[in-house]
């Protein structure tokens, strides 16, 4: 059995009430939108949803480096900065319908990469150290702001990275098709009629906010282990503990 002291399990307590926040963070576009997380992709033309993947997977490339690049020029933000920002570029996307909301995704994906950029920095990591960027991008491999967390989800936390000359590629390659599925239900959410402006400031309010959160997680865990006596495996199985439903009792 391990005996967490007090410090640190007040530090996971932090991070596991962060998480279980994140979680439902898409209502509010949901409402706004009037549908649910699961019919949205629907809403897009079989011609957008079958380039999607390709589409996500560009703007995890761009983003990859134009985000790394900016930081020699712009400082990191505070949290509410970053939100703020992309919820107007989310307003400016929807105003235009499909068009500008398409150009809208890779500007939107490389603001939340850089922002989870300067949440690691804050915590300590150097961000021009290839495994941080590339931990960077993993954190992508969240569920979404749109899901439905029961907790369970905690893949990004314990997937372990080993740096090879194509392990960015190779990571792009599995985070795509599933943040191909989140962004497909924003751009939806941003082409709804008259909506749109108002869909695509909530629905990247609720993106950046979720990112931000599960990078604080993210990281959060990694200070930990990296300041204290406890190694990452045991840190995370206490924190799925911490996070899990409790059991329905029969």
């Amino acid at each position: 059995m391990t005996v967490l002291d007090d410090e640190t399990r007040r530090a996971l307590e932090v991070l596991a009430k962060r998480f279980r926040a994140a979680d439902g963070l898409g209502m509010r576009a949901l409402a706004i939108v009037g549908g649910q997380a699961e019919n949205l992709l629907e809403r897009l033309p079989v011609s957008v949803r079958t380039h999607l993947d390709g589409a996500t997977r560009s703007a995890l490339e761009l983003a990859f480096d134009a985000a790394h690049r900016s930081r020699k020029s712009v400082k990191d933000r505070p949290d509410w900065m970053n939100t703020a920002v992309t919820s107007v570029m989310g307003a400016a996307g929807g105003a235009g319908g499909l068009p500008t909301a398409l150009a809208e995704l890779p500007v939107t994906t490389t603001m939340l990469l850089r922002a989870i950029q300067g949440i690691a920095a804050a915590e300590g990591f150097d961000p021009d150290d290839p495994k941080v960027r590339l931990q960077c991008l993993q954190v992508f491999s969240a569920a979404g702001p749109l899901s439905r967390d029961d907790g369970t989800d905690v893949a990004f936390l314990t997937t372990r990275i080993t740096l090879t000359g194509a392990t960015v590629h190779s990571l792009i390659g599995r985070i795509a098709p599933r943040l191909a599925t989140v962004l497909g239900q924003k751009l939806a959410a941003q082409t709804i009629p008259v909506l749109g402006a108002a869909a695509g400031a909530a629905t990247n309010y609720a993106f950046t906010t979720y990112y931000q959160e599960m990078a604080r997680v993210y990281f959060g865990l990694r200070a930990i282990s990296r300041d204290g006596p406890m190694d990452t495996e045991t840190l995370l199985r206490e924190f799925r503990l911490m996070i899990a439903p409790p059991k329905s009792l029969k």
